[in-house]
């Protein structure tokens, strides 16, 4: 038998069936596949010289393995590992955001928010991997149950834009009796800026007209978080 053939590769199409990504999530479910299984899926095929896996494996590699990582990836980061284009590309981009928006749609329905690492909860997922800044608010009322969520800004990597104007509106229209601010700071630093202690204060004072309470104020980061409530900044 040639040597070249005990060497050559064999496609996704030539393995064991139970081995194959999607009949193994038919046969076994999901909850079966590793990540780059996962990832393979969405990638759709292979290369000539690779398996959509061995390509979903580097994709990884090149992110340290780490989903978070490769969720702060651009479309144009993506394009540069051999065997995905921006079709490919925008679909893996596309799947992970999605995943982020049921993060955040979820747990809306709890309750009630009763600690900052509720509202943790709520927008880590969402918040702590993506490369620039956004600025939420979560609308309560008087039982500290979510009324409401609405992304308010969206900047660069160092800051955003913050209008108090659209924050009172939102708050207004749905007869809120707290808000609580959330954002994230992409540099993994937890601790708030001077912006941040100015755009707190501005709420706080706007709010307090209308007899609106400022419950919080948090930081996000893919650590640890910042809550000026616990820290006794409100």
């Amino acid at each position: 038998m040639p040597d070249n053939y005990l060497s050559k590769k064999l496609s996704i199409k030539e393995w064991s069936v139970e081995d194959r990504p999607r009949e193994k999530m038919l046969t076994k479910g999901i909850g079966a596949l590793g990540d780059a299984e996962i990832l393979a899926i969405l990638i759709g095929s292979g290369t000539k010289n690779e398996s959509a896996v061995e390509v979903a494996k580097r994709i990884l590699h090149s992110c340290n393995n780490s989903l978070s990582e490769l969720g702060r990836q651009s479309i144009k980061d993506l394009c540069k590992v051999k065997g995905i284009g921006q079709a490919r590309a925008i679909t893996i981009a596309s799947a992970l955001e999605l995943g982020r928006r049921r993060a955040v749609a979820e747990p809306v329905n709890r309750k009630q928010i009763s600690s900052s690492s509720d509202v943790v909860d709520l927008f880590q997922p969402r918040l702590a991997d993506i490369p620039n800044e956004e600025f939420w608010i979560l609308l309560l009322n008087r039982s500290n149950k979510i009324i409401e969520k609405h992304k308010i800004s969206q900047g660069g990597v160092s800051g955003t834009i913050t209008d108090i104007r659209i924050i009172m509106k939102y708050a207004l229209d749905s007869l809120a009796s707290g808000i609580i601010a959330v954002h994230n700071h992409p540099s993994g630093n937890k601790l708030p800026s001077d912006a941040d202690k100015n755009i707190t204060r501005k709420i706080k004072d706007a709010a307090a007209i209308f007899d609106i309470h400022l419950l919080d104020h948090i930081i996000i980061t893919e650590g640890e978080c910042f809550s000026f409530t616990d820290e006794g900044l409100l």
